[in-house]
């Protein structure tokens, strides 16, 4: 037995004393198999003679040989500053309608894709007291004696769980760590601020929550503020990170660009999302990228680009106007309902002009039910129309008895769209013309949900 181990262990100091030689023959460096041409040449090239490449996706999002299913580069725009304002407001009761928690999630995602789609600026989601109604009155005898054995065996094993604490000696757990459940107003506004969120700033404002269970159902926004790492945008949106500059007056900003912080004009506390301006030539530059801090309408006033949406939770109906941000509140007022006495397909229908609009839905009910749930609203629910500018409705031939909220909510936005962008007051700037839309075949129809994205083959393809 001791014979074989010494001859393998011959074997091996052979092996390396080889290999030694033939590291000393190339010059120190370890010799490797070089590839031949047809020709007997050797394909072998100099590391610095390489070019940079870049890891290819898989062959799933593979880019189409023809124009079609293309992405654009660049989202469209009008090239012509936009001062007025779009909100809606909606109940956030209508989730209740939905039996689970992922068709719940899937109409939040409806509803922030309709509104990024026709550059809604706010999203209010109000409390029309109507849901936990809605809740009580709703339960077939099967769900009300499934609840029961849910609860009876809840109390068991709680009473277990008790015992077993006890026995072991187990603290209980603090008050401030418990998560009890989101109400439907607060699931919608959770939901919609996370689709409107850049994906590269998620996991810094939310964190793991019972809401965002089945946010991976969500299709992505894909609007102009969520730019990719090689987009070179005029605009970013950041958070300011803990990490100080050299200078004492300045702040870093994480703005999605990878392994490069951009150095704002101002110190912040950090922790906080802001707008940042950027010079598009400074990508290509070595050194530290340097930006200034905006206000989140500067790209909408600059030249029109939409730059989302902003989710407001309010407690009531009337909430929604009297909370209003903007001074001197809402000038147009537009109420949705079947019952609406105008409609958008008449001939002479037209949008007086406006600053800041609001378009207000109901919930299944109905914005009348709305109302006279509202105690603060003096007006009856039969009067509803009183409190707007235009008591319109959208679909006046539906063919459906009912139509959701989601659905309202796409049809009405695109049915005033026109009417709207006509009557909105905005400068008079002479409108450029709109540069020929471009294609990227590198680019990918959804939009990556984690922070350090691969990033894509810059090569055209074959």
């Amino acid at each position: 037995m001791s014979q074989v181990n010494d001859s393998r262990q011959k074997r091996k100091e052979e092996g390396r004393l080889k290999k030694r030689q033939k590291i000393e023959e190339a010059g120190g460096v370890r010799p490797r198999k070089e590839e031949q041409n047809d020709n007997g040449s050797s394909n072998k090239e100099h590391h610095s003679d390489k070019s940079r490449t870049f890891q290819k996706r898989p062959k799933s999002y593979a880019p189409t040989a023809h124009r079609f299913g293309r992405v654009m580069e660049n989202v469209p725009c009008r090239k012509k500053p936009r001062f007025s304002t779009l909100s809606i407001a909606l109940p956030g009761s209508v989730l209740t309608n939905c039996q689970t928690k992922e068709l719940r999630t899937l109409m939040v995602g409806q509803i922030a894709r309709a509104a990024t789609i026709y550059h809604v600026d706010e999203i209010i989601v109000f409390d029309d007291k109507l849901g936990r109604k809605m809740n009580e009155n709703s339960g077939w005898r099967r769900q009300r004696d499934m609840q029961k054995k849910r609860e009876r065996k809840d109390d068991e094993n709680q009473e277990d769980n008790n015992e077993h604490k006890e026995h072991k000696g187990h603290k209980e757990q603090p008050e401030g760590e418990r998560r009890p459940r989101s109400n439907p107003q607060e699931f919608m506004a959770r939901l919609l601020q996370y689709c409107e969120c850049p994906q590269y700033l998620r996991r810094h404002f939310f964190p793991m929550h019972p809401d965002l269970q089945f946010a991976g159902l969500l299709a992505p926004t894909d609007a102009p503020h969520h730019v990719r790492v090689e987009d070179h945008s005029q605009f970013r949106e950041g958070v300011v990170l803990e990490k100080r500059p050299t200078n004492p007056s300045a702040s870093l900003v994480n703005c999605g660009i990878r392994s490069r912080p951009v150095q704002i004009d101002r110190r912040i506390a950090p922790g906080i999302r802001c707008t940042v301006k950027l010079d598009p030539k400074s990508y290509g530059r070595p050194g530290v990228i340097h930006g200034t801090v905006v206000s989140p309408s500067a790209p909408r006033e600059n030249d029109g680009t939409y730059w989302g949406y902003t989710t407001r939770m309010a407690s009531s109906i009337n909430a929604v106007f009297d909370e209003c941000p903007f001074e001197g509140g809402y000038d147009l007022k537009i109420g949705t309902s079947e019952r609406g006495d105008k409609s958008t397909e008449d001939k002479n229908f037209q949008v007086p002009k406006y600053e800041h609009s609001l378009i207000v839905f109901g919930g299944v009910a109905g914005i009348e039910e709305c109302v006279d749930a509202d105690e603060s609203i003096k007006l009856p629910g039969s009067q509803s129309k009183n409190l707007f500018d235009i008591w319109l409705n959208t679909c006046p031939y539906q063919g459906s008895r009912t139509i959701r909220t989601e659905e309202a909510v796409l049809i009405s936005l695109a049915n005033l769209s026109v009417p709207l962008a006509k009557s909105s007051r905005s400068a008079e700037v002479v409108e450029e013309e709109t540069p020929e839309i471009e294609f990227s075949d590198n680019g990918v129809s959804e939009e990556s949900s984690s922070e350090e994205e691969e990033e894509s083959d810059n090569e055209g393809s074959s």
